[in-house]
């Protein structure tokens, strides 16, 4: 059964072409989308939806940003995991992301196929 994926991310390209690329290339069905912090928190904390990763980028719409999204998942069921994709990882982001509860941080730049791989690799350890 293929993993479900909620991507929170402010720009509709990249957030279509990573759902695209998720669903081709690691095989995780994408549950929902949103571009601000707020609709994010509320899709993921509402116990009627099903996830196992939410993709979270920090910059976000309204003056929204995804810290918001990692402090409101922070105490959430160990089997969901929630991963930053960033053009702002730079080490201190990276550290600052995974105190909030992060289960990994992804420069958009460099990172994005890794992001992937490490998505297709949860989808076949599950």
């Amino acid at each position: 059964m293929p993993l479900n994926a909620y991507i929170v991310e402010d720009h509709d390209t990249l957030r279509e072409s990573l759902a695209e690329a998720l669903a081709e290339l690691a095989g995780v069905r994408t549950v929902g989308q949103s571009a601000s912090a707020k609709e994010a928190i509320a899709w993921l904390t509402d116990p009627a939806h099903a996830w196992d990763i939410a993709i979270v980028d920090l910059v976000l719409e309204r003056g929204g940003h995804g810290s918001e999204v990692l402090r409101a998942l922070k105490h959430r069921d160990p089997a969901r995991k929630v991963v930053v994709l960033t053009a702002t990882a730079d080490p201190l982001v990276r550290e600052q992301c995974l105190a909030l509860g992060s289960d990994g941080v992804f420069d958009k730049a460099m990172e994005t196929e890794a992001l992937i791989d490490w998505c297709a690799g949860l989808g076949q350890a599950a």
